[in-house]
């Protein structure tokens, strides 16, 4: 990350990398490089600075300190992104402070390979405004990211050898520069980094195009050399990679970048991304360096096998939270099957972030197959992308991920529990709560305020009113296409009352919201 003089390199770089001799203060990284003026020639009279002299100077001197904040924080006004802990429940994730954070991530895995920085300043801009907080991101890129340059001709490592990142002196001439630069601008928008250090051929080529190139040793190294680089920037660390963990070798692998980034100095949290249809709970829930859980529930469409499993984890002792990090994309091949299922759709993403969710989900990544791999027409094509990544940024899931967010966080949050018991089964359990593709789900205030339920299609449902911890139940009916929200009427809380959504027999997705009448909450979805 560098400026003319003065640069923020998110920690620096260690010592034994040999990239610009530097001194550090209070965590940044300053450039030694000759002093100009900015005061123009000095005018002496009698051999001594006049007074207009002293007065320039003064001036000065001002100037730059105020493009010293400027170049160390982006920009005069930025702010830094505030550390993420897990909540005192260990259910969530909250800021240094005890507020909330609502994790809405976005698949961005090719975004430091194949973006220029224009680009990605678009890409990110456009994410920022659409509420999304995490952008998931790999630094050695699933897509020949050892092999084939960046935006600009760069390539990561010398000989691929992980313990030797390529890193070159001056400003925006390596690969690790362009990186922390899209980090920073990233941090300036408000967004954090979900960074992955490598996608997961890199130490378990099942598939992909490799090569395997990590051994413990060397993923110590290397994590140790990330951990430092980015100790002070807004990330969160994401090992794994889409790859099964099949030997001890691999174990060790994971553990090792884990300990290197730690040693470094990379204190944020960390969890570990894992092949699709599984989490990481399956081999690193008890180890001390997994923060929270994260699930790749993957490219189908149906609750029954795949997003049941989210409350899974969530049930898992001890307690973490846990995060689908992977579900079904938008516009993706379902079951990468195409030609036989054809391809996802809003309603697709849609359904599996509130199963998530209210399956006990901290928050929720979106994705989709066009922008995890940026691609054009002029790139060869993964799995039959529809349309070109900057058309599809703007497509409809991408934006009605937000209204999930704002749903969860205009009631009390921290609070929040998977409850599935309020819904009353009918006498075809398969039609209610559900199955497959149209399971009902519902999560809950542990004091009693409030109750949501998911309704995935316009069938009438039974719930149990007595969950709200009042004498009357507020009701209202939110629509996930668009965040707005209309009164449903008012009951008595007690016994069971039959709610039909606003669009009887479609497929067309509500949220019941039931309030304790008795709390003046907001409409669902405004704070």
């Amino acid at each position: 990350m560098n400026a003319p003089q003065v640069f923020l390199l998110h920690g620096g770089v260690p010592s034994r990398s040999g990239k610009r001799r530097s001194r550090e203060t209070n965590g940044l990284l300053v450039r030694q490089s000759p002093r100009r003026s900015l005061a123009g020639p000095r005018t002496y009279h009698h051999g001594l600075p006049t007074e207009m002299d002293r007065s320039r100077r003064r001036y000065a001197n001002r100037l730059i300190g105020m493009l010293l904040v400027v170049s160390l924080t982006g920009t005069a006004t930025a702010q830094k992104l505030p550390r993420l802990k897990i909540s005192d429940n260990r259910r969530y994730l909250v800021t240094e402070t005890g507020q909330p954070f609502f994790w809405l991530g976005d698949t961005a895995w090719e975004l430091f390979h194949r973006l220029n920085r224009v680009e990605a300043e678009h890409y990110l801009e456009t994410r920022a405004r659409q509420g999304f907080t995490v952008i998931q991101a790999v630094a050695l890129a699933e897509l020949d990211g050892l092999n084939t340059p960046n935006a600009y001709g760069h390539r990561p490592l010398l000989n691929q050898d992980p313990a030797r990142p390529d890193v070159k002196d001056g400003p925006n001439n390596d690969y690790w520069d362009h990186v922390d630069a899209i980090v920073r601008t990233a941090n300036r928008k408000g967004l954090y980094v979900g960074l992955l250090p490598t996608w997961g051929d890199k130490w378990n080529k099942k598939w992909g195009v490799g090569p395997e190139i990590f051994t413990p040793q060397n993923a110590e190294v290397y994590g140790e050399w990330l951990g430092h680089r980015y100790r002070d920037a807004g990330v969160i660390w994401i090992l794994g990679g889409d790859r099964p963990i099949e030997s001890d070798t691999h174990r060790e692998i994971i553990r090792a970048m884990a300990r290197g980034l730690r040693r470094g100095g990379g204190s944020q949290l960390i969890t570990f991304h894992p092949v699709g249809g599984a989490g990481s709970a399956q081999w690193f829930h008890e180890e001390d360096w997994l923060d929270f859980n994260m699930r790749q529930n993957g490219h189908g469409p149906e609750f029954t096998g795949r997003y049941e499993l989210t409350r899974v984890d969530y049930d898992r002792q001890p307690v973490k939270p846990v995060l689908d990090g992977e579900p079904i994309y938008e516009d993706h091949p379902l079951h990468f099957d195409s030609s036989r299922q054809g391809y996802s759709v809003a309603a697709d993403v849609r359904r599996a972030a509130y199963w998530d969710l209210f399956g006990g989900a901290f928050g929720h990544t979106y994705g989709h197959h066009s922008v995890w791999q940026m691609w054009t027409p002029d790139r060869e094509p993964v799995n039959h992308p529809l349309l070109p990544w900057q058309d599809a940024l703007r497509q409809p899931g991408a934006i009605q991920m937000q209204y999930a967010k704002q749903l969860l966080l205009s009631r009390p949050f921290l609070t929040r529990v998977p409850d599935d018991t309020i819904i009353v089964p009918d006498r075809v359990p398969a039609s209610v709560p559900g199955a497959g593709r149209y399971r009902f789900v519902a999560t809950r205030d542990l004091t009693g305020s409030y109750a949501m339920i998911y309704a995935p299609v316009g069938r009438p449902f039974r719930i149990r009113l007595e969950v709200i911890q009042s004498k009357k139940v507020k009701a209202w009916w939110y629509n996930p296409r668009n965040g707005q929200a209309k009164p449903a009427g008012t009951f008595l809380a007690r016994g069971e009352q039959t709610f039909v959504p606003p669009d009887p027999g479609e497929t067309l997705d509500w949220v019941l919201v039931l309030d304790d009448a008795t709390r003046g909450f907001r409409p669902p979805g405004q704070r």
